[in-house]
């Protein structure tokens, strides 16, 4: 049972070393995680990323180089990469949180910068998000500037599934900024309530008339005379 237990850890320290890793190789190419699944053959690496292109490289020299790497570093056996694109990057807060970053070292403001990242999220059908962006914003002292728009949760059981939070760093003259960001999925949460109308019956539609009298039209015109 102890070996057991310490394979299936060991097994999860190697993902998460391996996802540092590339987190901090390919963060120019919006890189948003990982998977490592054992084959007969080898182990099969399969990379998500919003510009898949610039960890295959020229030639896929790139992605050799990285094969042998998680080979020699982590101890992967025959590792075989695919590298493919992330089917909502908008929806992803790992990509989003990249893009971001790589908008502040470019010299974009970071409160502009902010306000698209959220516009983005938020045109993509996401119930809510936040961005929070630390550093030496606008004076030698350091703060931080938090953007929020829709319904954002911090707390449930419900925060693993359809929150998704993620973390980078820009690298700046000033000095070192973090970003965070956080998107609520468009997934229907446990808390929220819809009243139901009540289906009406067939009756319900048909409206009564009392005392109503007709009046035949040779009595109408017997009365005129």
């Amino acid at each position: 049972m102890v070996l057991v237990k310490k394979y299936f850890l060991q097994r999860s320290m190697t993902k998460v070393m391996v996802d540092e890793y590339l987190a901090k190789q390919f963060y120019n190419a919006e890189y948003a995680g990982v998977e490592i699944v054992k084959t007969p053959i080898g182990t099969r690496v399969i990379i998500y990323a919003g510009r898949p292109a610039l960890i295959i490289g020229k030639g896929g020299k790139t992605i050799k180089q990285l094969a042998q790497m998680l080979e020699r570093y982590f101890g992967l056996d025959n590792p075989q990469i695919t590298v493919t694109s992330v089917e909502n990057p908008e929806l992803n807060a790992r990509v989003m949180a990249f893009r971001l970053a790589i908008a502040l070292e470019k010299g974009y403001h970071f409160r502009r910068a902010a306000f698209i990242t959220i516009r983005r999220i938020m045109n993509a059908g996401a119930l809510g998000a936040e961005v929070i962006i630390s550093g030496k914003l606008t004076s030698e002292r350091a703060k931080y500037e938090k953007l929020k728009e829709g319904v954002v949760y911090k707390s449930g059981a419900f925060l693993d599934k359809i929150v998704d939070r993620a973390v980078a760093i820009a690298m700046l003259k000033p000095g070192v900024y973090g970003v965070e960001i956080l998107i609520t999925k468009p997934m229907k949460s446990v808390d929220k309530i819809e009243l139901r109308e009540q289906p009406k019956g067939p009756g319900e539609n048909m409206v009564t008339v009392t005392n109503v009298s007709f009046i035949e039209e040779s009595q109408k015109s017997g009365e005129q005379k």
